[in-house]
C-alpha cells in the first residue's frame, strides 16, 4: 500500500472525504462480535473504510440486505472441478466465492513446475483470488509413477512464492510420524520459508496422530467421525469440514461443532464439480446446510470466513472491518443463503449468478500432450492367473474408501472371464507419464458396468489412466481413444465410443466451459448408466478415479499393482491358499 492510499483510507473512515463505493442500507454480519450491524459500508480503493453513514461518489442502496465477508474456500482442487482456474472462478465468484486456498497437486503430478507456472498465470485472469499450497507428496506415495518427483531441493524456490502459502495436504502421514528422512527435508522446506503445512490423514489416531501433529500440521479435511474431528482439535489442529461432489462429510461432522470447538472448524470442498456448483452452488450451499443441522448463521458465516482466513493468515480479509479488503457478499437472507452481489476488492463482480468482468484465458500450450504410452497393447491386460480366489477392491457408495475383500472368480485358461451375473469386473491401470509401460490389473466390485468400458486419464494422485471394462478388448479400445484425444474421459461399446470428453489440460480440464462441462457430464452418466449398466449408486467417473489413490484405505490399485494402505505394502491379486 503506497502512503496516499493509506491517507486516503484513514480520510474516508473519518468521513473527511468521500468513498469511492457506499454500500448503502444494509445488515452487517459483524464475525467479531457476532451481531448484526445496520449501516452502510465505506470503501476506499480495495479496502473497507468503515461500517455507519457514509456519503460516497458511487452509492448502491441494498435495501436491508445482509452484507457478509467474502467466502473463503479452506481447502480445493482446482483441477477436480474439470474446468480451468480462471473458468473455475467465474463459476464461483457469482456464489460469493471470493478466495479459494487451491493444491494444485493434481496437475502437478502429471508435468511438474511448469504446470504450477501455469496454473498461477491462469489464476490471474479472474477476480477470485486464488491462493495456492506447494504440492507436498509428488507423488502422493513412492508406490505409483507419476510425471515429477518433486524432492524437498524442488520445492526451496516455488514455497518462496508470494501467492503460496505452505505446503500442501501432507498425505504421506506414516514418513511423517516415522520421522522419515525425505519426509522431514520437505517438511524443513516449509518451516524454514516461515510456510504452513497443511493435513491429511485419514484414520490416524493415537500416539502416530500426536506425533503427526507435533510437527505442526495446520490442519485436516480427512475425518471421517466427529471423534475423529475431536481428537485433531484437541491437538490443536483446525478441521476443514468438506462438502464436495464425491465425499459428502459436513452434514455428519457439523453434529461435533460446539460453541466452544467452532472457531477451529472451516468449509471447504475439496473437489467441487461444475455440475454441482451450478445446481448447488458452493459455500453458499455449505452455509445453508450448516443452518438446516442446527449451526446457528453466525457460526456457520466464520466458519467460511473468518476461521479461514486466520487459520492461513490471510489477515488482511475475513470480515466486514476498516482496513480489510474490500470482499462483501449480498446476502438476501441467512437461511438460504441466496447471493445478491459480489464486491471483490471493491469491484462488483458479480449480480444474481451473474459473473461481471470480461472473462480471460491464458494459453494452455505448455500443458497439453499429457498421455504418453510405452509398447501398449490389449495383451498388457492378460493377467495369467494360477487361482480362481483373488483380493478384490469393494467400492463403497457414497464415498472413496474401499473394502479389501476376496472373491471366486471365473477363470479360464489363466484368464479372467466376466460374467454379468458377478458385480466383479477387472480394473487396470495404464502409466502415461514416464514411458515405462506399466501396466497393472486387479478386480472391482460394486461398480456394476455389464457392457463396454470406461476409460479416464483423471486417477488420483498420479493420474495414471483407469479403465475398467467387461473385456480386455474393450478396455484397450477405450484407453487407445483416450489417447488419441489427449486424456480426458471415455465410455465404449462394442468397439465404438459412445460418449467422451476431451481434457487437454494436463488429461485433468477441459479447456471448455463449466455449462459445456455439466452437459458432458449429464450425458457421460446417462450413458454409463443406462448403455453400460454401472449401478444406479456410485458415481462413474469421481468414483472410478479414486481407485488408484493409495492413501485412501483400505485397498487401491496403482500402475506398480495392487496396494493394501492398511499395511502400506503391495499384495498379489491373488490370495494364499
Amino acid at each position: 500500500m503506497k502512503k496516499e492510499e493509506l491517507r486516503k483510507l484513514i480520510l474516508t473512515a473519518k468521513g473527511a472525504v468521500e468513498a469511492d463505493v457506499v454500500i448503502k442500507n444494509c445488515k452487517v454480519v459483524n464475525v467479531f462480535t457476532g451481531e448484526i450491524q445496520e449501516g452502510d459500508i465505506a470503501i476506499s480503493g480495495d479496502q473497507i473504510a468503515g461500517v455507519g453513514q457514509y456519503q460516497g461518489k458511487v452509492e448502491v442502496d441494498v435495501g436491508g440486505r445482509y452484507a457478509a465477508p467474502g467466502f473463503i474456500d479452506s481447502h480445493i482442487h482446482i483441477e477436480s472441478s474439470y474446468v480451468s482456474p480462471e473458468e473455475l472462478g467465474r463459476l464461483l465468484v457469482p456464489h460469493g466465492g471470493c478466495t479459494i486456498i487451491a493444491d494444485p497437486h493434481e496437475i502437478v503430478n502429471v508435468m511438474g513446475i511448469q504446470a504450477l507456472d501455469y496454473m498461477m498465470e491462469a489464476a490471474k485472469n479472474t477476480k477470485m483470488d486464488v491462493k495456492y499450497m506447494l504440492p507436498s507428496c509428488v507423488p502422493a506415495t513412492p508406490f505409483e509413477h507419476a510425471g515429477l518427483v518433486l524432492g524437498a531441493d524442488k520445492m526451496e524456490e516455488p514455497i518462496e512464492r508470494e501467492n503460496i502459502l505452505g505446503l500442501g495436504e501432507f498425505m504421506n502421514f506414516p514418513g511423517v510420524f516415522n520421522a522419515d528422512d525425505d519426509t522431514l527435508d520437505k517438511l524443513m522446506v516449509a518451516k524454514n520459508a516461515g510456510k504452513l503445512i497443511d493435513g491429511h490423514s485419514p484414520g490416524l489416531t493415537g500416539k502416530n496422530l500426536t506425533a503427526y501433529a507435533s510437527a505442526r500440521i495446520q490442519g485436516d479435511h480427512e475425518c471421517a467421525t466427529v471423534e475423529d474431528m475431536k481428537e485433531r482439535l484437541s491437538l490443536g489442529m483446525y478441521i476443514l469440514l468438506r462438502e464436495g461432489s464425491a465425499c459428502h462429510d459436513l452434514r455428519r461432522l457439523l453434529k461435533g461443532v460446539t460453541p466452544e470447538n467452532s472457531r477451529r472448524c472451516l468449509l471447504c470442498s475439496d473437489d467441487r464439480q461444475p455440475k454441482t456448483i451450478l445446481q448447488e452452488g458452493h459455500l453458499d450451499n455449505h452455509l445453508r446446510m450448516c443452518v438446516e443441522e442446527g449451526i446457528d448463521a453466525m457460526t456457520a458465516i466464520r466458519m467460511a470466513t473468518l476461521n479461514a482466513a486466520e487459520c492461513f493468515r490471510l489477515y488482511d480479509r475475513g470480515a466486514i472491518a476498516p482496513g480489510y479488503r474490500a470482499d462483501v457478499v449480498l446476502l438476501d437472507d441467512l437461511e438460504q443463503f441466496h447471493v445478491h452481489k459480489v464486491w471483490i476488492r471493491g469491484e462488483l463482480v458479480a449480480e444474481e449468478g451473474k459473473y461481471l468482468p470480461e472473462f480471460k484465458t491464458h494459453d494452455i500450450s505448455t500443458v497439453r500432450n499429457s498421455v504418453h504410452l510405452k509398447d501398449f497393447s490389449v495383451d498388457k491386460f492378460k493377467m495369467h492367473l494360477k487361482s480362481d480366489h483373488v483380493y478384490v477392491i469393494t467400492i463403497q457408495p457414497g464415498g472413496v474408501v474401499t473394502k479389501k475383500e476376496t472373491a471366486h472368480i471365473p477363470v479360464e485358461n489363466g484368464e479372467f472371464v466376466f460374467s454379468p451375473d458377478n458385480d466383479i469386473v477387472k480394473v487396470a491401470v495404464v502409466e502415461r507419464h514416464q514411458m515405462t509401460g506399466n501396466v497393472a490389473c486387479g478386480f472391482l466390485k460394486g461398480y456394476g458396468i455389464k457392457e463396454g468400458a470406461v476409460a479416464l486419464s483423471i486417477a488420483h494422485d498420479s493420474h495414471n489412466i483407469i479403465v475398467t471394462g467387461v473385456s480386455d478388448e474393450e478396455m484397450a479400445f477405450a484407453v487407445e481413444k483416450l489417447k488419441e484425444q489427449n486424456g480426458g474421459i471415455v465410455l465404449v461399446k462394442n468397439g465404438e465410443v459412445i460418449e467422451s470428453m476431451p481434457m487437454p489440460i494436463a488429461g485433468l480440464m477441459s479447456d471448455q466451459s463449466g455449462e459445456w462441462v455439466k452437459q458432458k457430464l449429464i450425458d457421460i452418466h446417462d450413458k454409463a448408466y443406462s448403455e453400460l449398466g454401472v449401478a444406479g449408486d456410485v458415481e462413474p467417473v469421481m468414483t472410478l478415479c479414486f481407485m488408484s489413490l493409495a492413501v485412501i484405505p483400505e485397498i487401491k490399485l496403482t500402475d506398480m499393482g495392487l496396494f493394501d494402505v492398511g499395511t502400506f505394502s503391495f499384495i498379489p491379486v491373488e490370495c494364499e491358499a
